[in-house]
């Protein structure tokens, strides 16, 4: 006596092989359009979140003259090199807020980030920079530099003990100046690209997803 078709050898071998050969997480592609943007939003509370937390510290290769990467920096100009002006400044001000909370709030590092959001958007939106590891080194590097001047400048105006050795003050400042910034800058723009290439895929699939 023959077994129905449906209950089959040769159709429980097909089912097992289905089941076996369908992925456990579906691709994005089959994602609902909400949680698809709620894992974005995950991915980028988590590379913030890390790239806060190796700021202060100090890895074997990863600092020059006791000088480590601005990775809040790198962070910004990823997320700022290809979004308009206001979303690169109000990530900006975020990051120098969450920067200031961990680390000093004086002076605060929102004005510093904040500019350099609003100038990276507009590297971008000018086409002055392509999407390759020397512009991204390039740009990075001269993020360092604009940051570090604006807060160094912050530092100069919001200190209020001047007035019985400004000149004294000045020179202590001028040699911190030349000692942190050339050093962040250099290892600044090395390490930008272990942050830019992952989050900018990462981007650039979910927009891409959103417009499809």
């Amino acid at each position: 006596m023959k077994i129905s078709g449906f209950f089959s050898a040769k159709n429980l071998n097909s089912t097992k092989k289905y089941q076996q050969s369908k992925p456990l997480i579906p691709p994005l592609k089959y994602w609902y359009p909400w949680s698809r943007q709620g894992l974005n939003w995950v991915i980028i509370f988590i590379s913030v979140l890390l790239c806060l937390l190796m700021s202060p510290t100090r890895f074997l290769g990863m600092e020059l003259l006791g000088i480590a990467p601005n990775w809040a920096l790198i962070w910004l100009v990823a997320w700022s090199v290809k979004r308009p002006a206001i979303s690169g400044a109000f990530a900006g001000i975020i990051m120098g807020l969450l920067q200031d909370a961990l680390i000093s709030p004086h002076p605060s590092h929102t004005v510093s980030l904040a500019i350099v959001g609003i100038l990276t958007s507009r590297l971008q939106k000018h086409r002055f920079i392509q999407e390759d590891f020397i512009s991204i080194a390039l740009i990075v590097f001269i993020m360092v530099l604009i940051s570090n001047t604006v807060f160094v400048v912050q530092l100069f105006f919001t200190n209020n003990s001047c007035k019985p050795n400004c000149f004294q003050m000045i020179e202590d400042i001028w040699i911190y100046y030349q000692r942190s910034t050339l050093s962040s800058a250099i290892l600044s723009s090395l390490w930008a690209p272990v942050v830019y290439y992952p989050l900018n895929h990462w981007w650039q699939k979910i927009i891409k997803l959103t417009r499809n």
